[in-house]
C-alpha cells in the first residue's frame, strides 16, 4: 500500500472519536455535548474532532506521532526537506519566512504587489525593504508579475540584499518566469522567500504552472484552503533551503502559531494532501473538460469577456471575466449575488471566479451557475471601452521615511486631492485582493491618487485608510 494513500493524523482522531471518549479536558464544549443551541444542527459532527493535545494526538509545536507523520507525508509529496502544517493561514508563513531569513536593518526586495501580510513581516522584522514594480498588463488592467530584468538589475543596485520576497501566482492567476529569477537570486546566494497562497495545487503539472517548490524557492508558502479541500486558515510552508536556519523557521512558527492550534483544521491539511495524492491524470483531463464548458458558457454573454492567461500561462482555476457594459466589476459582481452566485473578487473592471479542483466523476452545479449567471448579464446595453491610461513608475523603489523614524512622526489628514507629493502614514489595502495600493512611508503620487479616487468612486471596498470613506488621506507632517 502506497504511503502517500494514509492520511495519519485524521485517522489517529477518528481512532480517538470511536473510543466514545468522556472529556474531562478543554475545549469547553466537550466534545459537542454541551448544548449549542441553534448551531448545534451544525457543528455536532465536527466537534467531536476538534479535541486538544490528548495522548495519541500529537503536538503541532513538538510533534513526535500523528502530526509528525502528516507533515513528512506532506513533504515527501512535494519533496522538500521539511513541511509544516499552518492553523494560522498562509499570514503566519509569511511572517514567519521573513523574520527567519532577515534581521533588524537588512536590505530586502519585494514584490511590490505583494499580500499585506508581506508588509507586515517586513515591519516585524525591521527590515529595509526595495520595493520591486511589477509588469502591468493592459489587457487585464492589472499588475502581474516582476519581470527578470527588474529583479537583476535590483540585485545589482542592492548586491547585499538578504532575500528576494516574490508572490506567485497573481490572485488572478497569472504566472511569471519564476525559475530564472530564482536562479539568479541564488547565484549572488540571496533566498527566495515565496507567498505562493494560490498555487497549493502547482504540483499536478501540466497546464498548472509549475511550483515554487519545484523551481528552488528556499521558503514556500501556500494556502490549501484556497485551492485544496482543506478549512480556511489551513495552509502549508515548505522548507528547502541551504541559505536560511531551519530552526529559526520553527521558532517562529511556535511564537507565531496559536498554543491551541484546532485539530479540524490540521486534519482537513492532512485529508487534503492525500486528496492531491490521489489526483491522476483522468481527473485532470475530467477537470479541464469541466473548465472548458464553464469558460464556453460564459463567453456566450455579450456583456462580459472571458480573459484568456498570456502565452496561456496561469492557473486553469483561475477565470476572470471583464466588463463590456455599463456595469463596472463591482457592480457586476454584486448582480451576481443577487442570483446566489458568490465570487472570489471584483475590481473596477474584472470579476474573479476561483473553479473547484474537481476529480472524475465529482458533481459541481456548473450548468446552474451558467443559467442564473447568464439571466441576470442578458440585455445590458454594450459600452465603449475607456482607453486604461498607465502611468509609468520607477520599477524599484524604496519608502521616503523608514520603518524606525516613522514612529517619531506625526500625522495629520488630508483631502485626497491635497495629499499628493506627502508622504502617507497609512498603507491603504483594495480587499480582496490584500494588495496595497498605498504604503506607509511612501510618497503619494498621481498615479496612486488617480486609481484611489476610482476604486473609490467605483465602490471597492478597503482595510486601512479610516478616513477614507470621507475622502481624506493621513499624512507624515515632515516639515
Amino acid at each position: 500500500m502506497d504511503i502517500q494513500s494514509k492520511f495519519p493524523l485524521y485517522g489517529a482522531l477518528i481512532e480517538h472519536v470511536n473510543k466514545k471518549p468522556i472529556s474531562f479536558h478543554v475545549p469547553g464544549h466537550k466534545s459537542g455535548q454541551i448544548q449549542q443551541g441553534d448551531g448545534r444542527h451544525f457543528f455536532e459532527q465536527i466537534l467531536w474532532l476538534d479535541v486538544t493535545e490528548l495522548t495519541g494526538l500529537d503536538d503541532l509545536h513538538a510533534p513526535e506521532g500523528a502530526i509528525l507523520k502528516a507533515e513528512t507525508l506532506l513533504a515527501e509529496l512535494y519533496k522538500v526537506q521539511k513541511s509544516f502544517f499552518l492553523v494560522n493561514g498562509s499570514t503566519v508563513g509569511n511572517l514567519a519566512m521573513v523574520l527567519a531569513a532577515c534581521s533588524e536593518d537588512d536590505t530586502v526586495l519585494v514584490q511590490r504587489n505583494c499580500h499585506k501580510s508581506i508588509l507586515n513581516a517586513l515591519i516585524l522584522a525591521k527590515v529595509r525593504p526595495v520595493f520591486l514594480e511589477p509588469e502591468y498588463d493592459p489587457a487585464w488592467k492589472t499588475a502581474a508579475g516582476v519581470s527578470f530584468a527588474t529583479v537583476r538589475e535590483a540585485i545589482r543596485l542592492y548586491p547585499n540584499a538578504k532575500a528576494l520576497i516574490l508572490t506567485h501566482p497573481n490572485y488572478y492567476g497569472m504566472a511569471f518566469d519564476l525559475e530564472t529569477i530564482i536562479q539568479e537570486a541564488h547565484l549572488h546566494q540571496i533566498p527566495v522567500l515565496v507567498d505562493e497562497a494560490h498555487g497549493a495545487h502547482f504540483i499536478i503539472g501540466q497546464p498548472f504552472p509549475a511550483s515554487a517548490v519545484e523551481l528552488g524557492a528556499d521558503i514556500t508558502v501556500q494556502s490549501a484552503h484556497k485551492t485544496l479541500p482543506a478549512m480556511t486558515m489551513g495552509s502549508f510552508l515548505h522548507f528547502n533551503s541551504e541559505l536560511i536556519n531551519e530552526n529559526k523557521v520553527k521558532a517562529y512558527l511556535e511564537m507565531l502559531q496559536s498554543s491551541s492550534p484546532s485539530y479540524p483544521i490540521m486534519a482537513s491539511l492532512d485529508l487534503a494532501r492525500y486528496y492531491l495524492t490521489g489526483y491522476n491524470k483522468t481527473d485532470l483531463a475530467y477537470l479541464l473538460e469541466k473548465v472548458r464548458y464553464f469558460k464556453e458558457t460564459l463567453e456566450t454573454i455579450p456583456a462580459i469577456k472571458v480573459l484568456e492567461f498570456p502565452n496561456q500561462f496561469g492557473d486553469s482555476l483561475k477565470i476572470t471575466i471583464q466588463t463590456r457594459c455599463e456595469l463596472n466589476g463591482f457592480e457586476l459582481q454584486k448582480r451576481l449575488e443577487t442570483e446566489g452566485i458568490y465570487t472570489e473578487l471584483a475590481d473596477p473592471y474584472n470579476v474573479l471566479f476561483i473553479f473547484p479542483l474537481l476529480k472524475e466523476g465529482q458533481h459541481y452545479p456548473l450548468k446552474e451557475a451558467g443559467f442564473k449567471i447568464k439571466r441576470t448579464l442578458r440585455d445590458l446595453p454594450l459600452m465603449k471601452q475607456k482607453k486604461d491610461d498607465k502611468l509609468e513608475t520607477n520599477k524599484i523603489s524604496e519608502l521616503v521615511i523608514n520603518f524606525k523614524e516613522m514612529s517619531c512622526l506625526e500625522e495629520h489628514a488630508l483631502h485626497i486631492k491635497e495629499a499628493l507629493n506627502c508622504v502617507c502614514a497609512e498603507t491603504i489595502i483594495p480587499y480582496p485582493p490584500g494588495v496595497p495600493l498605498l504604503l506607509r512611508g511612501e510618497r503619494i503620487t498621481s498615479e496612486k491618487l488617480e486609481q484611489l479616487m476610482s476604486l473609490l468612486a467605483s465602490g471597492a471596498k478597503f482595510q486601512g485608510g479610516c478616513l477614507i470613506k470621507q475622502g481624506m488621506l493621513k499624512v507624515f507632517r515632515t516639515t
